[in-house]
């Protein structure tokens, strides 16, 4: 018997995409198109845009608005399309959230207010008005690691009772305050680390917002499948045989965009450099991404 599943405002097998850029480093709109359509076409039913792994630290506001376009333009009705709009100003985010609406978001993911470290009354607030503020669904992002400050449980639970907060990216590594959320709110949790893709379904999750997916998502799309058709052991069998592929990509000293950007390169897909500070992975790198990759594709 499978967990009851919670609402999926934003669909289930979602791609955090990596933003492409020209070998000069500019915004590459034709190669957000293509690698847009092969991820929807290979089992994605939804793209985060200007996350983490898309850059947004690095990517101009007005690039932002652009790619949500062009990509919304390639994929049309087939994905949602989830903006990154967070910034550690609030007046800020909110600017960013209403152009993504403008632009044909469906939703916007939400960062925690990094750097300042704000005390929960005012990370609250902050997602507060940004929800106010646009007429579009919010996805919160908890990623402390990055942060530096967490979204509490007790946060989480009290911000569900927006209408707008619907869902969660949660890369907080806390399994317990992520089922305390889950069992008191109907919010909808996407696994954000792709080596909790198939723990967190199973209690319950919605989806995944997966970085190793730029490469493999119809792998990724497998293990929720079986899953869903109450193949425990077929889904823990797949989740199990990504795990080199996820640890090379994801822990192995590099960020996912300078490894996933490695490994499309090599496959011949929209990718192009990552901009300063980050540095493209070196030869050996990319090799043994495309190893594993060749292994996990052959299995």
């Amino acid at each position: 018997m499978t967990s009851p599943r919670k609402p999926s405002p934003f669909g289930r097998t979602l791609c955090a995409m990596i933003t492409p850029f020209t070998g000069t480093g500019e915004l590459d709109l034709t190669g957000a198109r293509r690698l847009a359509t092969r991820l929807v076409a290979r089992g994605c039913d939804g793209l985060v845009l200007s996350g983490t792994t898309g850059e947004s630290p690095t990517t101009t506001d007005e690039e932002k608005a652009e790619l949500v376009a062009a990509v919304r333009e390639a994929v049309g009705d087939r994905a949602t399309l989830i903006a990154g709009v967070g910034t550690a100003d609030t007046r800020h985010t909110v600017r960013m959230a209403l152009a993504a609406e403008q632009a044909g978001a469906d939703g916007v993911l939400v960062v925690t207010p990094y750097y300042s470290r704000p005390p929960q009354e005012a990370v609250a607030a902050h997602f507060l008005e940004v929800a106010d503020a646009s007429a579009l669904p919010v996805m919160l992002y908890d990623i402390p690691g990055r942060t530096g400050t967490r979204i509490e449980p007790d946060t989480m639970i009290r911000l569900a009772r927006h209408p707008r907060i619907v869902a969660v990216k949660d890369c907080s590594y806390d399994l317990l305050g992520t089922q305390k959320v889950l069992a008191r709110t109907e919010l909808a949790y996407y696994a954000g680390c792709d080596e909790q893709v198939l723990a967190l379904y199973a209690v319950g999750a919605a989806g995944c917002v997966s970085t190793v997916a730029n490469a493999v998502p119809a792998h990724i799309a497998a293990i929720l499948d079986a899953f869903d058709a109450g193949d425990t052991a077929r889904a823990a069998e797949l989740q199990l045989a990504a795990v080199p592929f996820i640890e090379a990509m994801m822990n192995a000293g590099l960020p996912g965009t300078v490894t996933a950007k490695a490994l499309l390169s090599r496959l011949d897909l929209p990718a192009g450099p990552p901009r300063a500070p980050l540095l493209p992975a070196g030869r050996e790198t990319a090799d043994g991404l495309l190893a594993l990759y060749g292994a996990l594709s052959a299995g």
